[in-house]
């Protein structure tokens, strides 16, 4: 059977929602989710321990007044269930449910040139034609599991961290190994250890993480902030991560050591987790100021790590700070004190299979019941690649990008006209608040989307030199910044054998969005607008 829709969104993630809200008023909207739950990261993420690290209270929608007045926060960062609970509250208040497919995959796209349509086709078997595509699959969503040989031969139980029971894991009494120190297992590893006989950690790369201050939402705070939320608002739009932290024109070079030690602490006990990144305005860009503060922080790691030795290889040295995300946790550093606890640094002696009672290493073996795996995505381009998406002329959106992803302004791919995304690649994503951004962009799509129809246009399209012109433009941005200096999911370094170069806008926000704004004003500079197929 063939359905035939105006539009169709792949993801019911928060921007996918806000999709469905922003679109279905005027245009027949059909959402397509592979999970069988909204919320996106939200929904697949329920980790022990998984929270956001940006504010409950910036970190949710503003589209309507009333949602942001009566929605209460219990904690100043969400964790997961309260932000899944809040998903499912918004796609309910606002009747978003009978718009979405739920437990659906888009597995194929082809966009049919003599029609101005996209086909698409889903894993039941469905065929949906419509105008335009917005794919809001986010930038973290498909798993990347280690390949070491030997898996099926384990006995015990192997979970990656987007794939935990809903009913919880009681690992009490367990050997549990975690493999993966980023922002998802150093947020799991302080629960995991409070529950388990013994845990191994299975640390390739150090990380620089600083406490989240989490506590219950202060009343009078939340008050405070809901008494001016479209002001707040307003002004996090203004701010490179389009979030509220402390900015500052200072830089370490004009400070004393004393005074930059008393910023540092400041920060350091600021409970904003981005505060490290911008103590002094020069953090990101001069790597003699970053030293500083990667210093400060491996001081407060030797500080709280009891064991010299464990203490030393728990602090980055290959890498600047904010080159990779910078990691908030409650309490990861204070659990190598515990005597059930075990760092094994898989740098110096890395895993080289499972076997049938746990992990081998080059040096040893580990006898495990559980093993977690918090080994990351394929970010940014992942959700995309896995769907067969052909073009114009039969073009494979996988051939396309084989040496990594083209985008304009990280909204459209030429060659593959009306599809739009949300968080694609040269976007600033996650180094800007998505929930807020997302809006802004599905706002920005939804616009180019009404003046389309408007005026009589049948297609939109963008040029391999408007491509190329942004990817200079991304690279060049990125190259006067640290972080250049990591191997990160940031540029797919994550990634066995994956090319591209730089993957996301680290521009900020308010650039990002005058570019965006900018084209569209410009009488669509950058993009190729026609009625017809010619």
């Amino acid at each position: 059977m063939v359905k035939n829709v105006d539009i169709v969104i792949i993801g019911a993630g928060f921007s996918g929602m806000y999709a469905v809200h922003r679109l279905r008023k005027d245009y027949d909207v059909l959402c397509f989710e592979a999970g069988d739950g909204v919320g996106g990261t939200w929904y697949w993420n329920r980790y022990p321990g998984a929270r956001v690290d940006i504010q409950s209270v910036e970190y949710s929608y503003s589209f309507d007044e009333d949602l942001q007045q009566e929605w209460r926060w219990p904690e100043y960062f969400s964790a997961q269930p309260d932000l899944e609970r809040y998903a499912n509250h918004v796609a309910d208040r606002f009747q978003l449910r009978e718009h979405i497919r739920l437990s659906t995959m888009v597995q194929k796209m082809r966009f049919d040139a003599a029609t101005n349509r996209w086909h698409v086709h889903t894993d039941k078997g469905e065929e949906v034609i419509c105008r335009y595509v917005i794919a809001a699959t986010g930038s973290l969503t498909v798993p990347n599991a280690p390949n070491w040989p030997g898996r099926e031969t384990f006995t015990g139980d192997i979970y990656h961290t987007t794939q935990w029971p809903r009913e919880g894991l009681d690992l009490s009494g367990k050997r549990v190994g975690l493999i993966g120190t980023g922002s998802t297992g150093i947020q799991a590893a302080p629960l995991i250890a409070e529950q388990a006989d013994h845990l191994f950690v299975f640390q390739r790369t150090p990380v620089f993480s600083m406490p989240s201050g989490n506590r219950p939402l202060d009343a009078e705070y939340e008050n405070e902030w809901k008494s001016d939320y479209a002001g707040r608002r307003k002004e996090m739009l203004k701010n490179y991560g389009a979030s509220l932290v402390e900015y500052t024109d200072i830089s370490a070079h004009d400070c004393t050591p004393e005074q930059q030690e008393a910023m540092l602490e400041q920060a350091w006990n600021s409970k904003k987790a981005m505060q490290m990144l911008v103590v002094f305005r020069d953090v990101m860009t001069d790597m003699a100021v970053n030293d500083i503060v990667c210093e400060f922080v491996r001081k407060k790691i030797r500080e709280t790590v009891k064991s010299p030795q464990t203490a030393e290889l728990l602090c980055p040295t290959t890498y600047p700070i904010g080159g990779k995300r910078l990691c908030v946790d409650n309490g990861y550093y204070e659990i190598y004190n515990r005597d059930n606890v075990t760092l094994v640094d898989v740098k110096s002696d890395p895993i080289v299979a499972y076997t049938p009672s746990g992990l081998r290493t080059a040096k040893a073996d580990y006898d495990l019941d559980v093993i977690v795996t918090a080994t990351g995505f394929d970010a940014i381009t992942g959700a995309m690649m896995r769907i067969d998406i052909e073009g114009v002329d039969g073009v494979k959106l996988a051939d396309k990008w084989s040496d990594g992803p083209t985008t304009y302004l990280g909204s459209m791919i030429a060659g593959f006209p009306n599809l739009f995304m949300i968080h694609g690649p040269t976007t600033p994503a996650a180094q800007a608040q998505m929930i807020t951004t997302g809006e802004w962009q599905v706002n920005w799509t939804a616009d180019v989307i009404d003046d389309m129809e408007r005026e009589g246009y049948a297609r939109i399209d963008t040029t391999p030199e408007a491509e190329n012109q942004w990817h200079d433009h991304v690279d060049m941005i990125s190259e006067g910044t640290v972080h250049k200096l990591a191997d990160s999911w940031y540029n797919g370094k994550n990634i066995e054998g994956k090319k591209g170069g730089f993957m996301i806008y680290v521009g900020g926000f308010p650039q990002y969005s005058a570019a965006c704004t900018h084209a569209v004003h410009n009488d669509y500079e950058g993009f190729v607008r026609s009625r017809s197929d010619a």
